[in-house]
């Protein structure tokens, strides 16, 4: 079943099963593969994508359930890593292993997208179903603070 929608802002059309979850056709029928499989039950966050400016866990969001719309994945945020989240994240040295960090980027991207001077409980709140093995919580929450920054016109 051919499906359209708009991918990182250009139209995509993708010939699957319609129950096949958008995490696979991103990275399998697509080649994005920054968005990243975690747990394959929406619950890590790894998998982390906008649908329609909202993030979704695409690991559980089957493909027909997006026809129309548009997706936004960690590849689409910016061509040349100039996102305030991205800046922040590079110049606050935030991942260790990096394996959920799409996940947290675009979760952030979201939240700051909402909420200009999101507060720790903000963040705490928008990013909780972003589980980081590696432990890097208050390293994402001052980048998520220094990305208002950047947002807001503060020096990069």
């Amino acid at each position: 079943m051919a499906i359209t929608f708009t991918l990182n802002g250009a139209s995509q059309t993708v010939d699957v099963n319609p129950q096949t979850p958008l995490l696979w056709v991103l990275r399998d029928v697509v080649g994005l593969t920054g968005t990243k499989f975690g747990c394959g039950m929406a619950l890590c966050g790894a998998c982390t994508v906008h649908l329609n400016g909202s993030p979704i866990r695409s690991c559980s969001t089957p493909v027909s359930s997006i026809a129309g719309k548009t997706i936004t994945t960690i590849e689409g945020l910016s061509p040349d890593t100039t996102h305030p989240v991205q800046q922040a994240w590079i110049e606050g040295d935030v991942p260790q292993c990096g394996y959920c960090q799409s996940g947290q980027l675009m979760a952030a991207a979201s939240l700051l997208a909402k909420k200009a001077k999101p507060t720790d409980a903000d963040i705490d709140e928008a990013l909780r179903g972003n589980i980081c093995r590696c432990g890097t919580y208050n390293q994402i929450r001052q980048a998520i603070h220094r990305a208002a920054e950047i947002k807001a016109g503060g020096r990069a």
